[in-house]
């Protein structure tokens, strides 16, 4: 409550910047980051890697947070890239999906976060390699197969969040740059399956980055999506760097998602899931000034 005030002015929405972004300006501590950060005008801050901190620092960057009163995005709570965990009933995944649940609340009470990233896995694509192998390729599973394996799962997961008052963010992933196989890709299907899921344990991560990339018509779709969205996260396209790099017509899309949070009471963390386009203190400030030219004050 005594945290010194920024030098700059608060940004609009809760943009959240990660470690590193500002490692020219801010020197190489997290710590100091978060604290340049504040001072720059951001109120949230995502830590992607957090689970992979020692106990100790998960809880100085909570306390720091909270002196600071800004908010702490997600962290990867669970991801795998490379195997069926949720779209397969195994229960040797189940048992590892669950166990990682478990110690990701852990993680959030340390750090103060409410929110933590989930990559289901990928679909349950047969190896080239196995016998059973049919000449048109394609998964093993049928799909309606495995989305409700994946419900399946979730279900469990959620009444392991619901007494803590977290939420699981489930982000759709794009194929065509970053992450082909995964289960996720479209926001209609996150949707879908937040639907089914019927908790506010689970919502969806819409990523403007990877579903400019999957299936663009980003406004129509975040509306589409807009009841079960959890968070936002940003990065333009081609070469996923601050906003103005690329396509994305980054001010239109959040003045839009602005007006309905103002209209409906609400309000999303936007974790800054980029790099930087330029190297050094002037390739950092450059993404401070990107940020700052699409905030809704600016226009």
């Amino acid at each position: 409550m005594f945290a010194k005030p920024p030098s700059a002015e608060h940004f609009t929405l809760a943009f959240a910047p990660h470690p590193m972004m500002f490692k020219s300006l801010a020197g190489d501590n997290v710590l100091d980051q978060i604290r340049f950060a504040h001072d720059q005008g951001f109120t949230a801050w995502e830590h992607n890697p957090m689970a992979g901190e020692t106990p100790r620092m998960q809880e100085e960057v909570g306390k720091l947070l909270q002196t600071l009163n800004m908010q702490m995005g997600v962290f990867v709570g669970y991801s795998d890239f490379e195997r069926p965990t949720f779209a397969v009933n195994k229960p040797e995944y189940r048992e590892e999906v669950l166990r990682q649940i478990k110690q990701s609340i852990k993680v959030a009470k340390r750090c103060g976060a409410t929110h933590f990233t989930v990559v289901p896995g990928t679909i349950d694509q047969q190896s080239i390699h196995d016998k059973t192998w049919n000449k048109y390729g394609g998964p093993r599973l049928s799909q309606g197969y495995q989305l409700a394996n994946t419900i399946g799962l979730l279900r469990e997961c959620v009444t392991l969040l619901e007494p803590h008052n977290l939420t699981i963010v489930l982000e759709p992933l794009n194929w065509h740059a970053n992450h082909g196989g995964v289960l996720l890709q479209r926001s209609d299907q996150a949707f879908a399956i937040c639907r089914a899921v019927n908790s506010p344990a689970c919502k969806i991560l819409f990523d403007i980055y990877h579903q400019q990339i999957t299936e663009g018509n980003l406004i129509p779709n975040i509306n589409q999506c807009w009841e079960e969205i959890g968070y936002f996260q940003t990065g333009d396209t081609p070469g996923r760097k601050e906003p103005g790099t690329g396509e994305i017509h980054y001010a239109n899309v959040l003045e839009h998602v602005h007006k309905r949070c103002v209209k409906e009471k609400k309000s999303f963390v936007f974790g800054m899931e980029h790099g930087n386009s330029l190297r050094g203190k002037a390739g950092e400030q450059a993404v401070i000034d990107a940020y700052r030219a699409i905030d809704p004050a600016s226009n």
